[in-house]
């Protein structure tokens, strides 16, 4: 019987193909290989970690962290009395940012319907490639809040806010208006924009992922308010220029108007106003015509309210005096193949009736005593040709054309207003000369307690003394405006009628003007009114304008509680020549200027 052997077994480490020997260099490359690149995963993670962990942190931020936008509010404007003109009051926006905003279809129907906002529009601004979008600016709050409530992923809401004008139309050229983004587009708002606007602050927050505030980080900037501003207007006194202006408008069937009243102590602007008008708090429907700030931004030919500064510069030169005579018969004056022309025949008048009765063929012979270069100096003197530097948007400085150019019809016309334009504004600045003691001063929109800076003498006291008197002639029985009277106040002023020039030539269309001061003992106030293209029979600066002029100015002196001074001088003429005559001029003859 064989015996069965069991092989004999072979230990696993004695395995031939284990007893190959791999040569040691390629042992050690394939460990210094895997050391090599756990060596670069640790220094990268060393870097992004570490040194220069920006890129990461800048990608987690984007998911999670925003800087939102703290509101500021926009200073007020107020009038010199304290009442408020302009104001920002709280509204809410809403806003989105597209990457975290995947509403359902009945969530954005809910959205839509409270934005009132179109379906599509609302979906093409949700998925929007921006990081951030406003769906709406400028809701009420409540809107805001019916939002916040339905707690949508990457929907929020802001506090902004929305300017708010309580004098509405009344002042709407005045104050301004700003835009979406609350910033100044007309007016004061935009004069002085750097002051009334506020600046922003900002807050760090932390968002879920469905794009909810969880954590306030911080505040990183906190907001600071805009500044308020003091304006010289006074309420009353521009809801009578607005209502005077717009009756006149009404009552003769006019294209258009302005009003203008300055203080002549300081030279505030006490009221300006211009129709048409708007209102600010409502602009959905606006025109070019009812933004235009007439008073500042339109020039026109200001026709005989000019002549008295080319008078007084004659005066001031000793080419005439109160009582020189001219001839203006028979109220025609040929220059060249140009003739001027008088509304009604005078004959022989004084220089002071020449301003009663408002002669073209007067001013015309007393300006040509007088040289281009003096007659442009005064015009450029009392800032015709100039920009008041207001801040006023669209501000116009009219046009003064150098006297090198100036023919002789063009002299004789420009003594009457005719071949310069000016604005109301600048017309009423001028008249400060004769309201003060010969000089000039600039004007303030803000309220001021201090004496004006920058004041010019033009004239002398003792023209301007004479110059009133005439004024005052021109308002009296006798004078082109009798309907321009104030009960109980001495009032001196001239009227202005002018032709329109359309297409380079004189249409018969006409621009009726007043401008005027009181109380004429010590004028305090000025108050200039144009009136565009009125129709009907009556087209006259005293007939149309004067009436206007009255009623406001009356109102404005009794508002400011200025004593009436008429009772003192109970014939305002012949006090005012007395006055005017007080100085050298009464102690010599009468001359006679025969032209």
């Amino acid at each position: 019987m064989m015996s069965f052997k069991a092989p004999r077994a072979h230990k696993f480490a004695e395995s031939p193909v284990l007893k190959l020997r791999l040569p040691t260099w390629r042992s050690r490359l394939v460990a210094l290989l895997i050391l090599s690149c756990f060596a670069l995963l640790i220094g990268r993670s060393f870097y992004l970690q570490v040194l220069n962990n920006d890129f990461l942190q800048e990608k987690g931020d984007s998911r999670y962290r925003r800087d939102l936008e703290i509101s500021a509010s926009r200073g007020r404007i107020v009038d010199r009395n304290g009442d408020v003109l302009a104001v920002s009051t709280p509204m809410k926006s809403i806003w989105a940012i597209p990457a975290d905003a995947h509403l359902t279809p009945q969530q954005a129907q809910q959205l839509a319907a409270l934005l009132e906002m179109d379906g599509k529009e609302l979906s093409r601004r949700l998925t929007s490639d921006k990081s951030f979008v406003f769906l709406k600016r400028q809701l009420p709050p409540d809107v805001g809040e019916r939002v916040a409530v339905l707690k949508l992923p990457g929907i929020g809401e802001d506090k902004e806010y929305r300017r708010y004008y309580p004098s509405g139309e009344m002042t709407a050229h005045m104050v301004g208006f700003t835009g979406v983004d609350d910033k100044g587009l007309e007016g004061v708002e935009l004069a002085f924009q750097g002051q009334l606007l506020g600046h922003a602050g900002s807050r760090t927050v932390i968002k879920d992922r469905r794009g909810q505030i969880v954590e306030d980080v911080g505040s990183i900037k906190p907001p600071q308010d805009g500044k308020d501003i003091h304006l010289a207007l006074d309420s009353k006194i521009q809801y009578l220029a607005y209502s005077q202006l717009k009756q006149a408008v009404v009552d003769y069937n006019a294209k258009a108007g302005g009003a203008v009243v300055i203080d002549t102590k300081s030279g505030e602007i006490l009221a300006l106003a211009n129709w048409p008008t708007y209102n600010p708090n409502n602009r959905e429907r606006l025109s070019g015509s009812q933004l235009r700030n007439r008073a500042v931004t339109d020039s026109f030919e200001p026709g005989s309210t000019l002549k008295p500064f080319t008078i007084a510069e004659a005066l001031e030169t000793g080419k005439v005096r109160f009582d020189t005579v001219i001839d203006c018969a028979p109220g025609k004056l040929t220059i060249g193949t140009a003739t001027i022309s008088d509304a009604h025949s005078h004959g022989a008048l004084t220089v002071a009736q020449v301003i009663q009765k408002s002669s073209n063929v007067g001013a015309a012979k007393i300006a040509a005593l007088l040289t281009p270069t003096q007659m442009w100096d005064t015009f450029d003197a009392v800032g015709f040709g100039q920009i008041s530097h207001l801040g006023f948007p669209g501000e116009v400085g009219g046009r003064l054309r150098p006297w090198k150019t100036w023919r002789p019809i063009e002299q004789a016309t420009m003594a009457y207003g005719h071949g310069i334009s000016v604005s109301l504004l600048q017309l009423a600045r001028a008249y400060t000369v004769f309201a003060r003691e010969g000089d000039i001063i600039p004007l303030s929109l803000t309220k001021t307690d201090a004496p004006p800076v920058g004041t010019t003498t033009v004239f002398s006291q003792q023209t301007v003394r004479e110059m009133r008197a005439m004024l005052e002639m021109a308002v009296q029985a006798g004078g082109t405006a009798p309907r321009a009277q104030i009960p109980g106040y001495r009032v001196a002023g001239k009227t202005g009628t002018a032709y329109k020039l359309e297409g380079g030539q004189y249409a018969k269309k006409y621009v009726a003007s007043f401008v005027g001061f009181a109380p004429a003992s010590d004028p305090r106030l000025i108050v200039a009114i144009m009136i565009d293209e009125p129709a009907g029979l009556q087209h006259f600066g005293g007939d149309v304008a004067g009436p206007a002029f009255a009623a406001l100015m009356g109102g404005a002196l009794r508002t400011l509680g200025i004593p009436p001074d008429a009772s003192q001088h109970p014939d305002g003429s012949v006090a005012g020549m007395q006055v005017a005559l007080s100085g050298e001029a009464a102690k010599k003859p009468a001359v006679k200027e025969k032209m």
